[in-house]
């Protein structure tokens, strides 16, 4: 089963949000908007208390969102996974035998058609579709690609989240403090 059971991947943005959510029963975390410099003490933090991490590498600042530093991040720090919207980056952590999760935004449908491409290329693990509020969209992209979903991007409450997971979504990625309190009991 995919991240454990999880309903919800919870998306970490600082290190008060971090040290809340340690406490929580999650075991797979979303690292977002960190330093180059703080990767290592988080992740080794987050593994310390039996945590795994997922990286969004194109928001990892001092850190350029390319290949070696996929590879840097895959050799340096030894997370679960890794998050992108750069099909080189979800190449280069396949290819290092970790979680790569292939971000794609569905803005219009020109946009959608060019990420079903990129997709053909990169061949992700998992595709994070973003907004994570489009069911018939979400179900669009699993029944195309045949790759599992991660609905995330204004998620806003339990009903958005059901109705992503409804819609055929593995989980659903938040930073919202009070839905990870609500389906922790999920995790």
């Amino acid at each position: 089963m995919a991240f454990q059971g999880q309903t919800v991947l919870p998306a970490v943005r600082g290190m008060k949000q971090l040290e809340r959510l340690l406490e929580l029963p999650y075991e797979y975390l979303v690292l977002l908007d960190t330093h180059i410099g703080q990767v290592r003490p988080i992740v080794e933090l987050m593994r310390s208390r039996g945590k795994k991490a997922l990286l969004h590498v194109d928001l990892i600042e001092g850190l350029k969102n390319d290949e070696a530093a996929a590879e840097f991040l895959c050799q340096s720090f030894k997370p679960a996974g890794l998050i992108s919207t750069r099909a080189s980056v979800v190449a280069k952590t396949k290819q290092n035998g970790l979680i790569a999760i292939q971000r794609l935004f569905l803005l219009d449908t020109s946009a959608v058609e060019k990420g079903y491409k990129l997709l053909e290329r990169s061949k992700p693990d998992y595709i994070e579709v973003m907004p994570g509020v489009l069911p018939f969209m979400i179900a669009e992209v699993r029944e195309r690609t045949g790759i599992p979903i991660i609905a995330g991007g204004l998620i806003r409450s339990s009903a958005d989240v059901e109705q992503a997971v409804e819609a055929g979504a593995e989980a659903v990625t938040t930073s919202d403090l009070a839905l990870w309190k609500h389906f922790a009991g999920r995790a």
